[in-house]
């Protein structure tokens, strides 16, 4: 308790400048737990939705089938379901099409996919540069608090003839709090950005990896498509 009110004092007694500083960098932290927060939420899901889908995928269900169970909740898919909602639809509208070949019809397909991957990727990477910004840049914000602290500690210093250390404490603990409050930003914010990107990575393979497995398929039914109507 007693650390608190010191801390408290500290900041009302500190500089304006150097009390914006601090002030930044809690808003800074705050900001950054509650992106810490959505992700992680967001990425779960993500993971589970992606392990679900698969499951379901490569039950041995009927393609028609599992894109008619899709489309009638549209309005909730994300990633795989996304994926594979996108690639069979276009694969059935250019099916249809007399002057359409297996290829154009594959290709076709993999491109529509190709863009709900994007999509997709930037979803979930969105707010994770913000996470990137305030794990480079807290620990400079609080470094230059410190620095303006101890400057006007001992420009203080030299306005007196005779110098304590009860007089220049105060001003190099503000400056120390600067930068303390600084690494509290900095370190959840970057552990949260490396963490989160290995996610994304791993989640962007694995979507790639099933775009490219089920073009294979696709592929496969349009040419038996089209050896049943040669």
């Amino acid at each position: 308790m007693q650390a608190e009110i010191s801390f408290i004092d500290l900041f009302i007694e500190a500089s304006l400048l150097v009390q914006l500083v601090m002030l930044t960098l809690l808003v800074a932290s705050i900001a950054s737990w509650a992106v810490i927060f959505q992700r992680r939420k967001i990425l779960k899901s993500a993971t589970g939705g992606l392990t679900k889908f698969e499951d379901r995928f490569w039950s041995g269900a009927d393609l028609s089938t599992i894109y008619q169970e899709l489309n009638a909740r549209a309005s909730s898919n994300t990633g795989l379901e996304l994926l594979f909602s996108a690639g069979f639809k276009e694969f059935a509208r250019l099916r249809q099409s007399s002057s359409s070949t297996p290829e154009s019809v594959v290709a076709g397909s993999h491109r529509a996919m190709r863009v709900v991957l994007s999509r997709e990727v930037d979803r979930l990477e969105n707010n994770l540069p913000f996470l990137a910004t305030v794990g480079s840049i807290s620990p400079y914000i609080g470094l230059f608090g410190t620095v303006w602290g101890i400057m006007n500690s001992f420009i203080a210093l030299g306005s007196v003839q005779q110098a304590t250390l009860q007089m220049v404490a105060p001003g190099i603990a503000e400056a120390l709090i600067a930068t303390a409050m600084g690494l509290f930003a900095a370190i959840p914010a970057v552990i949260a950005y490396n963490k989160f990107s290995t996610s994304v990575e791993k989640l962007e393979n694995s979507y790639a990896n099933f775009m490219e497995e089920f073009s294979s398929i696709l592929q496969r039914e349009a040419y038996a498509a089209k050896a049943q109507a040669g």
